[in-house]
């Protein structure tokens, strides 16, 4: 049952129309929660939160948040209800964002930190970080490249 009181900020077709080709939605426990982590510790731009849902921007990408009460009628009602895992398998990576800051933001916030700032051999510094709910965020820049011999 939806929590959200009064009229949504735009009409759902006409924003479902504006997204991009891809777009990430998250069904969440706790919208205002998940919001306060994306803002926090992600420096997201949230362009709309109720209780039901969000629409945010994680650097350059679209993400949507949805309260599992939204989803009542759907088959993922009984796993979401018996608190299984969620996103197991999946890492959401944003490029362009600077690990160690993401770590100091996560710590402040409280957040679960997966993996401490680490410089990887694909050419990333990455720091992993989960929201309140486990998704899984690998957030971090390119490493200089190796001089040329």
């Amino acid at each position: 049952m939806k929590k959200r009181t009064g009229d949504p900020w735009m009409p759902a077709a006409e924003y479902g129309r504006g997204l991009p080709a891809f777009t990430v939605n998250l069904l969440v426990r706790d919208v205002p929660r998940a919001v306060a982590f994306y803002e926090t510790v992600l420096v997201a731009q949230t362009h709309y939160a109720d209780p039901d849902f969000a629409a945010l921007r994680v650097g350059e990408a679209e993400i949507m948040l949805h309260a599992d009460h939204t989803y009542e009628i759907h088959p993922w009602v009984a796993p979401l209800a018996a608190g299984e895992r969620r996103g197991l398998g999946v890492e959401l990576r944003v490029f362009g964002m600077d690990p160690d800051l993401v770590e100091q933001r996560a710590r402040v916030a409280h957040a679960v930190i997966v993996q401490p700032p680490t410089t990887k051999g694909h050419g990333w510094r990455e720091v992993m970080v989960a929201d309140p709910d486990g998704y899984i965020w690998a957030v971090g820049v390119a490493t200089p490249a190796p001089p040329a011999s």
